[in-house]
Protein backbone atom coordinates (compact mmCIF):
# COMPACT_ATOMS: atom_id res chain seq x y z
CA UNK A 1 0.00 0.00 0.00
CA UNK A 2 1.26 3.44 -0.97
CA UNK A 3 0.03 6.59 0.75
CA UNK A 4 -0.25 9.96 -0.98
CA UNK A 5 -2.14 13.26 -0.69
CA UNK A 6 -5.27 12.73 -2.77
CA UNK A 7 -5.79 16.47 -3.13
CA UNK A 8 -2.43 16.72 -4.90
CA UNK A 9 -3.09 15.33 -8.38
CA UNK A 10 0.59 15.27 -9.30
CA UNK A 11 1.38 13.26 -6.18
CA UNK A 12 -1.35 10.78 -7.13
CA UNK A 13 0.09 10.47 -10.64
CA UNK A 14 3.58 9.87 -9.24
CA UNK A 15 2.24 7.15 -6.95
CA UNK A 16 0.51 5.43 -9.86
CA UNK A 17 3.71 5.58 -11.92
CA UNK A 18 5.63 4.13 -9.00
CA UNK A 19 3.18 1.24 -8.80
CA UNK A 20 3.38 0.73 -12.56
CA UNK A 21 7.16 0.28 -12.30
CA UNK A 22 6.85 -2.16 -9.41
CA UNK A 23 5.73 -5.76 -9.66
CA UNK A 24 2.05 -4.72 -9.67
CA UNK A 25 -0.05 -4.42 -12.81
CA UNK A 26 -2.72 -1.72 -12.54
CA UNK A 27 -6.04 -2.95 -13.92
CA UNK A 28 -8.41 -0.27 -12.59
CA UNK A 29 -8.44 3.03 -10.70
CA UNK A 30 -11.67 3.51 -8.71
CA UNK A 31 -12.90 5.59 -5.79
CA UNK A 32 -16.13 5.25 -3.81
CA UNK A 33 -15.54 8.43 -1.77
CA UNK A 34 -16.51 12.04 -2.43
CA UNK A 35 -14.96 13.99 -4.06
CA UNK A 36 -12.58 11.53 -5.72
CA UNK A 37 -14.92 9.38 -7.83
CA UNK A 38 -14.59 11.43 -11.02
CA UNK A 39 -10.89 12.05 -10.42
CA UNK A 40 -10.24 8.31 -10.18
CA UNK A 41 -12.18 7.73 -13.40
CA UNK A 42 -10.21 10.46 -15.19
CA UNK A 43 -6.91 9.02 -13.97
CA UNK A 44 -7.99 5.56 -15.12
CA UNK A 45 -8.54 6.98 -18.60
CA UNK A 46 -5.20 8.78 -18.47
CA UNK A 47 -3.33 5.60 -17.52
CA UNK A 48 -5.02 3.37 -20.07
CA UNK A 49 -7.40 1.45 -17.79
CA UNK A 50 -10.45 3.66 -18.20
CA UNK A 51 -13.98 2.31 -18.07
CA UNK A 52 -16.22 4.81 -16.30
CA UNK A 53 -17.55 7.96 -18.02
CA UNK A 54 -15.46 10.49 -16.09
CA UNK A 55 -16.87 13.60 -17.79
CA UNK A 56 -20.40 12.67 -16.73
CA UNK A 57 -19.16 11.90 -13.23
CA UNK A 58 -17.51 15.33 -12.99
CA UNK A 59 -20.83 17.03 -13.77
CA UNK A 60 -22.61 14.88 -11.18
CA UNK A 61 -20.18 16.08 -8.50
CA UNK A 62 -20.93 19.74 -9.29
CA UNK A 63 -24.31 20.97 -8.04
CA UNK A 64 -24.24 24.07 -10.26
CA UNK A 65 -23.44 22.13 -13.44
CA UNK A 66 -26.11 19.59 -12.52
CA UNK A 67 -28.83 22.23 -12.26
CA UNK A 68 -27.71 23.89 -15.51
CA UNK A 69 -27.67 20.54 -17.31
CA UNK A 70 -31.22 19.73 -16.21
CA UNK A 71 -32.71 23.22 -16.39
CA UNK A 72 -34.85 22.44 -19.45
CA UNK A 73 -36.01 19.10 -18.07
CA UNK A 74 -39.08 18.46 -15.88
CA UNK A 75 -36.86 17.00 -13.15
CA UNK A 76 -35.24 20.20 -11.90
CA UNK A 77 -36.60 22.31 -9.06
CA UNK A 78 -36.64 26.06 -9.67
CA UNK A 79 -33.27 27.45 -8.59
CA UNK A 80 -30.92 30.38 -8.68
CA UNK A 81 -27.17 30.77 -8.18
CA UNK A 82 -26.02 32.96 -5.29
CA UNK A 83 -22.61 34.58 -4.83
CA UNK A 84 -21.27 36.90 -2.15
CA UNK A 85 -21.59 39.78 -4.58
CA UNK A 86 -25.28 39.31 -5.35
CA UNK A 87 -26.86 37.61 -2.35
CA UNK A 88 -28.19 40.85 -0.79
CA UNK A 89 -29.43 42.24 -4.11
CA UNK A 90 -31.75 39.39 -5.04
CA UNK A 91 -34.68 39.77 -2.62
CA UNK A 92 -37.35 39.56 -5.31
CA UNK A 93 -35.78 36.46 -6.89
CA UNK A 94 -35.36 34.78 -3.52
CA UNK A 95 -38.92 35.44 -2.37
CA UNK A 96 -40.28 33.82 -5.55
CA UNK A 97 -38.53 30.58 -4.55
CA UNK A 98 -39.48 30.47 -0.86
CA UNK A 99 -39.77 28.14 0.94
CA UNK A 100 -36.37 27.01 -0.31
CA UNK A 101 -33.21 25.14 0.53
CA UNK A 102 -29.82 26.82 0.30
CA UNK A 103 -26.67 24.76 -0.06
CA UNK A 104 -22.97 25.21 -0.62
CA UNK A 105 -22.05 24.06 -4.11
CA UNK A 106 -19.63 21.40 -2.81
CA UNK A 107 -21.69 20.21 0.16
CA UNK A 108 -22.45 16.54 0.75
CA UNK A 109 -24.12 14.43 3.41
CA UNK A 110 -26.60 17.23 4.31
CA UNK A 111 -23.70 19.39 5.46
CA UNK A 112 -24.09 23.12 4.68
CA UNK A 113 -27.69 22.61 3.56
CA UNK A 114 -30.29 24.84 5.22
CA UNK A 115 -34.04 25.29 4.97
CA UNK A 116 -35.26 28.85 4.42
CA UNK A 117 -38.88 29.63 5.14
CA UNK A 118 -38.47 33.43 5.17
CA UNK A 119 -36.17 35.93 3.49
CA UNK A 120 -34.49 36.56 6.86
CA UNK A 121 -33.66 32.82 7.03
CA UNK A 122 -32.07 33.09 3.60
CA UNK A 123 -29.87 36.04 4.67
CA UNK A 124 -28.84 34.34 7.91
CA UNK A 125 -27.96 31.04 6.26
CA UNK A 126 -26.17 32.65 3.31
CA UNK A 127 -23.97 34.61 5.69
CA UNK A 128 -23.36 31.47 7.76
CA UNK A 129 -22.06 29.57 4.71
CA UNK A 130 -20.06 32.50 3.36
CA UNK A 131 -18.42 32.99 6.77
CA UNK A 132 -17.33 29.38 6.69
CA UNK A 133 -16.15 29.13 3.08
CA UNK A 134 -15.43 32.68 1.95
CA UNK A 135 -16.13 33.57 -1.65
CA UNK A 136 -17.94 30.40 -2.67
CA UNK A 137 -21.01 29.70 -4.75
CA UNK A 138 -24.39 28.77 -3.32
CA UNK A 139 -27.45 27.21 -4.90
CA UNK A 140 -30.92 28.25 -3.76
CA UNK A 141 -33.58 25.71 -4.74
CA UNK A 142 -37.30 25.62 -4.14
CA UNK A 143 -38.16 23.23 -1.31
CA UNK A 144 -39.53 19.96 -2.68
CA UNK A 145 -42.27 18.62 -0.43
CA UNK A 146 -42.81 14.90 -0.87
CA UNK A 147 -41.54 11.39 -0.21
CA UNK A 148 -37.85 10.85 -0.95
CA UNK A 149 -36.18 7.79 -2.43
CA UNK A 150 -32.67 6.67 -3.34
CA UNK A 151 -32.32 5.01 -6.72
CA UNK A 152 -29.15 2.90 -6.94
CA UNK A 153 -27.95 2.60 -10.53
CA UNK A 154 -25.17 0.85 -12.42
CA UNK A 155 -24.87 1.82 -16.08
CA UNK A 156 -23.32 -0.79 -18.37
CA UNK A 157 -22.67 0.00 -22.04
CA UNK A 158 -25.35 2.69 -21.95
CA UNK A 159 -27.99 0.50 -20.29
CA UNK A 160 -29.35 2.05 -17.10
CA UNK A 161 -29.74 -0.76 -14.56
CA UNK A 162 -31.83 0.15 -11.51
CA UNK A 163 -30.39 -2.07 -8.79
CA UNK A 164 -32.57 -0.87 -5.92
CA UNK A 165 -35.09 1.75 -4.82
CA UNK A 166 -34.86 2.75 -1.16
CA UNK A 167 -37.42 4.85 0.69
CA UNK A 168 -35.86 7.36 3.11
CA UNK A 169 -37.15 8.57 6.46
CA UNK A 170 -36.05 12.17 6.99
CA UNK A 171 -36.18 14.25 10.15
CA UNK A 172 -35.59 17.99 10.41
CA UNK A 173 -33.17 18.26 13.32
CA UNK A 174 -30.89 21.06 14.44
CA UNK A 175 -31.70 23.05 11.26
CA UNK A 176 -30.64 20.13 9.03
CA UNK A 177 -32.39 17.38 7.10
CA UNK A 178 -31.12 14.10 8.56
CA UNK A 179 -31.94 10.71 7.06
CA UNK A 180 -32.58 8.32 9.94
CA UNK A 181 -34.22 5.35 8.23
CA UNK A 182 -33.93 3.37 4.98
CA UNK A 183 -36.63 1.00 3.70
CA UNK A 184 -35.64 -1.33 0.85
CA UNK A 185 -38.51 -1.70 -1.60
CA UNK A 186 -38.80 -5.31 -2.73
CA UNK A 187 -41.29 -4.63 -5.52
CA UNK A 188 -42.37 -1.60 -7.48
CA UNK A 189 -46.05 -2.42 -7.97
CA UNK A 190 -47.26 1.12 -7.38
CA UNK A 191 -47.86 2.90 -10.67
CA UNK A 192 -45.62 5.88 -9.95
CA UNK A 193 -42.54 3.64 -9.92
CA UNK A 194 -42.90 3.07 -13.66
CA UNK A 195 -42.63 6.84 -13.94
CA UNK A 196 -39.61 6.75 -11.61
CA UNK A 197 -37.87 4.21 -13.85
CA UNK A 198 -38.48 6.38 -16.92
CA UNK A 199 -37.35 9.53 -15.08
CA UNK A 200 -34.17 7.84 -13.83
CA UNK A 201 -33.24 6.61 -17.30
CA UNK A 202 -33.82 10.03 -18.85
CA UNK A 203 -31.81 11.86 -16.18
CA UNK A 204 -28.84 9.50 -16.36
CA UNK A 205 -28.77 9.70 -20.16
CA UNK A 206 -28.76 13.52 -20.02
CA UNK A 207 -25.42 13.26 -18.18
CA UNK A 208 -24.00 10.99 -20.86
CA UNK A 209 -23.05 8.26 -18.38
CA UNK A 210 -22.23 5.19 -20.50
CA UNK A 211 -20.46 3.12 -17.86
CA UNK A 212 -20.31 3.55 -14.11
CA UNK A 213 -22.25 3.79 -10.86
CA UNK A 214 -24.47 6.55 -9.55
CA UNK A 215 -27.30 7.07 -7.13
CA UNK A 216 -30.11 9.55 -7.41
CA UNK A 217 -32.10 11.09 -4.57
CA UNK A 218 -35.56 11.66 -5.99
CA UNK A 219 -38.68 13.24 -4.50
CA UNK A 220 -42.24 12.58 -5.55
CA UNK A 221 -43.86 16.02 -5.73
CA UNK A 222 -47.55 16.14 -6.67
CA UNK A 223 -47.18 13.02 -8.80
CA UNK A 224 -43.98 14.14 -10.53
CA UNK A 225 -40.39 13.08 -9.83
CA UNK A 226 -37.77 15.73 -9.06
CA UNK A 227 -34.04 15.25 -8.64
CA UNK A 228 -32.74 16.36 -5.25
CA UNK A 229 -29.17 15.19 -5.81
CA UNK A 230 -27.07 12.77 -7.85
CA UNK A 231 -23.68 11.27 -7.00
CA UNK A 232 -21.35 9.08 -9.13
CA UNK A 233 -21.04 6.23 -6.62
CA UNK A 234 -23.03 3.87 -4.45
CA UNK A 235 -24.65 5.52 -1.43
CA UNK A 236 -22.68 5.45 1.80
CA UNK A 237 -23.80 4.59 5.35
CA UNK A 238 -23.77 0.83 4.93
CA UNK A 239 -25.73 0.73 1.66
CA UNK A 240 -23.63 -2.10 0.23
CA UNK A 241 -24.29 -4.31 3.26
CA UNK A 242 -27.95 -3.23 3.18
CA UNK A 243 -28.40 -4.37 -0.44
CA UNK A 244 -26.47 -7.57 0.21
CA UNK A 245 -28.80 -8.45 3.10
CA UNK A 246 -31.96 -7.52 1.18
CA UNK A 247 -31.18 -8.77 -2.32
CA UNK A 248 -27.92 -10.71 -2.13
CA UNK A 249 -26.30 -8.14 -4.42
CA UNK A 250 -22.81 -6.86 -3.55
CA UNK A 251 -22.93 -3.64 -5.56
CA UNK A 252 -19.38 -2.60 -4.71
CA UNK A 253 -18.10 -5.94 -6.01
CA UNK A 254 -20.17 -5.67 -9.19
CA UNK A 255 -18.97 -2.10 -9.75
CA UNK A 256 -15.36 -3.25 -9.46
CA UNK A 257 -16.07 -6.08 -11.90
CA UNK A 258 -17.37 -3.50 -14.38
CA UNK A 259 -14.22 -1.42 -13.92
CA UNK A 260 -12.13 -4.55 -14.59
CA UNK A 261 -14.05 -5.45 -17.72
CA UNK A 262 -15.55 -8.57 -16.17
CA UNK A 263 -19.12 -9.82 -16.48
CA UNK A 264 -21.49 -8.12 -14.04
CA UNK A 265 -24.34 -9.95 -12.29
CA UNK A 266 -27.12 -7.79 -10.83
CA UNK A 267 -29.70 -10.55 -10.37
CA UNK A 268 -31.29 -10.77 -6.94
CA UNK A 269 -30.43 -13.92 -5.00
CA UNK A 270 -33.33 -13.31 -2.61
CA UNK A 271 -35.95 -10.67 -1.83
CA UNK A 272 -36.11 -9.77 1.87
CA UNK A 273 -37.97 -6.89 3.50
CA UNK A 274 -35.07 -4.90 4.97
CA UNK A 275 -34.87 -1.72 7.03
CA UNK A 276 -31.89 0.25 8.36
CA UNK A 277 -32.32 2.50 11.41
CA UNK A 278 -29.66 5.08 12.27
CA UNK A 279 -28.94 6.32 15.78
CA UNK A 280 -28.54 10.03 16.53
CA UNK A 281 -28.07 11.90 19.81
CA UNK A 282 -30.04 14.65 21.50
CA UNK A 283 -27.14 16.11 23.48
CA UNK A 284 -23.37 16.58 23.23
CA UNK A 285 -20.58 15.13 25.28
CA UNK A 286 -17.47 12.96 25.49
CA UNK A 287 -18.16 9.26 24.92
CA UNK A 288 -17.52 7.26 28.07
CA UNK A 289 -18.85 3.90 26.89
CA UNK A 290 -21.44 2.20 24.66
CA UNK A 291 -23.81 -0.49 25.88
CA UNK A 292 -26.49 -2.60 24.25
CA UNK A 293 -24.72 -3.98 21.18
CA UNK A 294 -24.99 -7.57 22.39
CA UNK A 295 -28.71 -7.12 23.06
CA UNK A 296 -29.17 -5.64 19.59
CA UNK A 297 -27.51 -8.63 17.91
CA UNK A 298 -29.86 -10.95 19.82
CA UNK A 299 -32.97 -9.01 18.76
CA UNK A 300 -35.50 -10.42 16.25
CA UNK A 301 -34.58 -9.98 12.59
CA UNK A 302 -31.31 -8.14 13.21
CA UNK A 303 -28.68 -8.98 10.61
CA UNK A 304 -26.04 -6.31 11.17
CA UNK A 305 -25.13 -3.58 13.65
CA UNK A 306 -22.48 -0.91 13.21
CA UNK A 307 -21.22 1.49 15.88
CA UNK A 308 -18.81 4.16 14.70
CA UNK A 309 -17.33 6.28 17.56
CA UNK A 310 -14.63 5.21 19.98
CA UNK A 311 -14.30 5.93 23.67
CA UNK A 312 -13.18 9.51 24.25
CA UNK A 313 -14.76 10.86 21.05
CA UNK A 314 -16.75 14.07 21.16
CA UNK A 315 -20.33 13.41 20.03
CA UNK A 316 -23.11 15.87 19.27
CA UNK A 317 -26.63 16.15 17.83
CA UNK A 318 -26.55 15.93 14.03
CA UNK A 319 -25.54 18.78 11.76
CA UNK A 320 -24.81 16.38 8.89
CA UNK A 321 -25.16 12.70 8.07
CA UNK A 322 -21.70 12.23 9.55
CA UNK A 323 -23.22 12.74 13.01
CA UNK A 324 -25.15 9.48 12.83
CA UNK A 325 -23.23 7.26 15.21
CA UNK A 326 -24.66 3.77 14.70
CA UNK A 327 -27.11 1.83 12.59
CA UNK A 328 -28.99 -1.43 12.72
CA UNK A 329 -30.11 -3.45 9.68
CA UNK A 330 -32.99 -5.86 10.23
CA UNK A 331 -35.32 -7.98 8.11
CA UNK A 332 -38.90 -9.09 8.61
CA UNK A 333 -41.78 -10.96 7.05
CA UNK A 334 -43.30 -7.63 5.98
CA UNK A 335 -42.06 -4.06 5.51
CA UNK A 336 -43.76 -3.10 8.76
CA UNK A 337 -42.07 -5.92 10.69
CA UNK A 338 -38.62 -5.15 9.28
CA UNK A 339 -39.04 -1.49 10.24
CA UNK A 340 -40.19 -2.39 13.76
CA UNK A 341 -37.33 -4.89 14.23
CA UNK A 342 -34.70 -2.32 13.23
CA UNK A 343 -36.15 0.55 15.26
CA UNK A 344 -36.76 -1.42 18.44
CA UNK A 345 -33.26 -2.93 18.28
CA UNK A 346 -31.60 0.43 17.64
CA UNK A 347 -33.20 1.81 20.82
CA UNK A 348 -31.08 -0.65 22.83
CA UNK A 349 -27.83 1.07 21.84
CA UNK A 350 -26.93 3.55 24.57
CA UNK A 351 -24.15 6.14 24.33
CA UNK A 352 -22.98 7.10 27.80
CA UNK A 353 -21.66 10.66 27.63
CA UNK A 354 -19.69 12.88 29.96
CA UNK A 355 -21.27 16.29 29.75
CA UNK A 356 -19.19 19.20 28.45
Amino acid sequence: MQYCALDNIDAVRETIRYLQHSALKIRAIVSFIDPYCALAARLAEEFGVGCFSYEAMEIMQNKHKTRELLKDSPYNPRFTVITKENYEESERTVKRLLPAVIKYIDSNGSRDVYYCDRYSDYLKNSERIFNQYGDGTLILEEYLDGEQFIVEVLVIAGKVNIVAVVEQEIEYINEHFIITGYNLLTNYSRSYFEKLKKSTEEIVKLYGLKNGPCHLEMRLVKGNWKLVEINPRISGAGMNRFLDIGFGINLVQETLKLALGKEVNLERKHNKNTFAQHVILERSGILKKITGKREVLASPGVKYVYVKPRKGSYLSPPSSLGNRYAFVIATGGTEKEARWNAKSAAEKIVFHLISE
